[in-house]
């Protein structure tokens, strides 16, 4: 009798602009790909050496050095099994330049990924009170330039393959987070609400009051959404996605 191997559970590449974004954005949809898997790779654009108004920090090195320690901390919690990868751009001064989305598309190249999760570019507000960091708006543009069509086309960017041997890769599925466009729900559970948590806790130089509560608001909030459109869940989190290939 032939025996049937169970699938190859998908590879995805993370690839937010700071320490804490995916927790705060998608963390319980990382932590149930974890759980089921996934193999999962953490591409962060910065170090978030600018993102404190503490006085107590005096440099740009001290905050960078702290928040990697938190970040891979966070990765942990959530069940990632590698290490985050830093780009170790500025915070608060990304652009998107042709060198930004050189690196990006060596990041997808080396990894490889099925699904890429990113920030959609798109979102400059979402209500009173939040205007969108250009940081996350440029993470977005520049992954969607590096998916398509850097990381596919072996002439842009030809010292990735000439020199690193980076063969092209194509990406088969692409989900946007922090959107206002959202068309495709992910179910999660309470164990996963629970590992957001933990890494949220995790970014203490970030984080001053506990995320549980709001955590929980927010993923009945879009699981009220989801319901909307036929879906059962409790629990949920929400994303712009686009079948690429």
């Amino acid at each position: 009798m032939t025996q049937t191997q169970p699938p190859t559970p998908p590879s995805v590449l993370i690839v937010m602009a700071h320490p804490d974004d995916g927790e705060f954005m998608c963390g319980a949809t990382i932590a149930r790909w974890a759980r089921e898997g996934y193999r999962i790779s953490y591409c962060l654009l910065t170090n978030g050496d600018c993102g404190t108004r503490d006085p107590a920090i005096k440099t740009r090195a001290q905050l960078a050095a702290i928040r990697k320690g938190e970040a891979q901390a966070a990765a942990d919690a959530l069940g990632l099994t590698s290490a985050v990868i830093f780009l170790d751009y500025v915070d608060s001064e990304l652009q998107p330049t042709l060198e930004l989305r050189r690196d990006v598309t060596r990041v997808i190249r080396q990894v490889r990924p099925d699904i890429v999760l990113t920030q959609d570019p798109s979102t400059f507000y979402h209500a009173q009170g939040y205007s969108n960091h250009p940081d996350h708006r440029y993470v977005g543009e520049v992954t969607l330039a590096a998916i398509m069509p850097s990381a596919s086309m072996r002439l842009i960017f030809p010292e990735l393959y000439d020199e690193e041997g980076l063969e092209p890769h194509d990406v088969r599925e692409l989900y946007l987070t922090n959107t206002t466009h959202t068309d495709r729900w992910v179910e999660v559970t309470v164990e996963d609400l629970a590992r957001q948590v933990a890494a949220l806790r995790a970014h203490a130089s970030q984080i001053k009051s506990d995320p549980a509560e709001w955590v929980e608001a927010d993923a009945k909030a879009e699981a009220a959404s989801a319901r909307k459109w036929g879906h059962d869940f409790t629990f949920a989190e929400g994303f712009k996605y686009f079948r690429l290939r």
